[in-house]
């Protein structure tokens, strides 16, 4: 089992909200890019809540991200893991917040990605990290997780209303 290593931030002076992965999936990791996998539904979410169409260019996607103030990452830096899944991780590292949040001392919300990413946040670092900051656990939006989908969109817009609110 190799060591899989997560991407760095996409995050700018502008970011207002992050949105926390736990760690990118094999074919996210393979082309080097956040939520890859095209059955993942988190770009296909964000694009809808923005009434926007989506874009399939990578470097669109993230500008499209960074225009509406949301950065992306993960909470685990370094892991090892077969497959994809993230009941698999094992021997998590996490990503350094403490310097994440005093570079960006904007940051208003953090939402999970997920229970993996919320769990191990939870753990590793907890919520008391910085006062400015609410925090939100969503539902995945992995393949795997079988959640419909329009339960999803409506959990995720919640992003809509933290941008209102900023």
């Amino acid at each position: 089992m190799n060591m899989l290593t997560s991407f760095q931030p996409i995050i700018d002076e502008r970011s207002r909200i992050l949105i926390l992965g736990s760690m990118p999936g094999i074919e996210s990791l393979r082309l080097q890019q956040y939520y890859a996998n095209p059955r993942n539904q988190f770009w296909k979410i964000l694009y809808e809540l923005f009434d926007t169409q989506a874009s399939q260019g990578y470097e669109e996607r993230v500008s499209f991200i960074k225009i509406r103030k949301i950065a992306l990452w993960d909470v685990i830096g370094t892991c090892y893991r077969e497959g994809s899944l993230d009941s698999k991780i094992r021997e998590e590292k996490v990503n350094n917040f403490s310097a994440l949040f005093e570079a960006y001392p904007d940051l208003k919300a953090i939402l999970f990605n997920g229970g993996k990413a919320y769990e191990t946040y939870k753990k590793w670092i907890g919520f008391g990290a910085s006062s400015n900051i609410t925090f939100h656990r969503l539902t995945s939006s992995s393949p795997a997780n079988t959640k419909k989908y329009e339960e999803k969109q409506r959990e995720w817009s919640v992003i809509r209303d933290i941008l209102k609110d900023r």
